[in-house]
């Protein structure tokens, strides 16, 4: 299956239609109101560039579905993710991605508000 990034999904199992390549990561609007936006990420190894600080205007919520995360913080604290473990990032909380698992893949379900 050939997915491309910001392609949307309307589909209602999760985990369905998962590509078995995932080269670069994928972000799948799920539901996108311009006041809340629920989104799947799939990532195989991916992490943001070194200098890749994410500083969003909205509220963050993620959650791991499978798979593992490493998020680091600009204060240089990091939290490990693994399998149903969540977090909530408020506005401009400078974060980044610095590992997700190599050996299978990320499945992420963010909702922004």
């Amino acid at each position: 299956m050939n997915m491309r990034k910001n392609e949307p999904i309307h589909f209602s199992n999760f985990l369905s239609l998962i590509p078995e390549q995932v080269d670069e990561e994928i972000f799948q609007d799920i539901v996108d109101t311009g006041q809340l936006k629920i989104e799947r990420i799939i990532s195989h190894g991916q992490s943001s560039p070194e200098t890749g600080w994410y500083d969003q205007e909205k509220s963050e919520w993620v959650m791991i579905i499978e798979g593992e995360a490493i998020i680091e913080f600009d204060d240089g604290t990091e939290t490990r993710l693994g399998k149903n473990d969540f977090l909530f990032l408020k506005p401009h909380q400078k974060h980044r991605v610095k590992w997700t698992a190599s050996d299978r893949k990320t499945i992420w379900l963010a909702v922004y508000f």
